[in-house]
């Protein structure tokens, strides 16, 4: 008969609902902020250099771009398939399309940029970027008289 939730409790569900919908919605298809999409990546780093493993499966080398500027490494692949069926009187009877970019970005403080290396074997993108020697024009403490 009447719904015995006090008023502010049931706006707090009715937003909880309309925020999880939002969100399931771009979980579906796999969207993060403003429509461009993620996948994912293994960082690892060491004294000497920075390892990348990024999962990029169904992509062709040519679909991937590996750009290093200013310290950021950025890694996009665009993906443009058109898969259709006809039936006996070449009528399209199916169409689907699968658009999109997917990009991720990251901070190497050290990068070296002129010996980055990347190798794509069997869905993964696996980049090397050694790591530059370490400044000692960085800060330095002085003493206090």
């Amino acid at each position: 008969m009447f719904d015995l939730i006090p008023f502010h409790r049931r706006n707090e569900l009715f937003f909880n609902n309309m925020v999880k919908s939002f969100n399931d919605l771009f979980d579906s298809f796999g969207a993060t902020e403003f429509g461009t999409k993620s996948f994912r990546t293994d960082v690892r780093e060491t004294d000497n250099a920075y390892y990348i493993d990024a999962e990029l499966p169904g992509f062709e080398k040519d679909d991937i771009r590996v750009e290093l500027k200013d310290r950021d490494l950025t890694i996009s692949a665009k993906r443009n398939d058109v898969l259709e069926t006809k039936d006996m009187d070449q009528k399209v009877v199916r169409r689907e399309r699968h658009y999109g970019e997917f990009v991720r970005r990251f901070y190497l403080d050290r990068a070296d940029e002129d010996g980055v290396t990347a190798k794509l074997e069997n869905g993964v993108l696996k980049i090397e970027i050694p790591k530059k020697p370490q400044d000692d024009d960085g800060a330095k403490r002085i003493r206090i008289e």
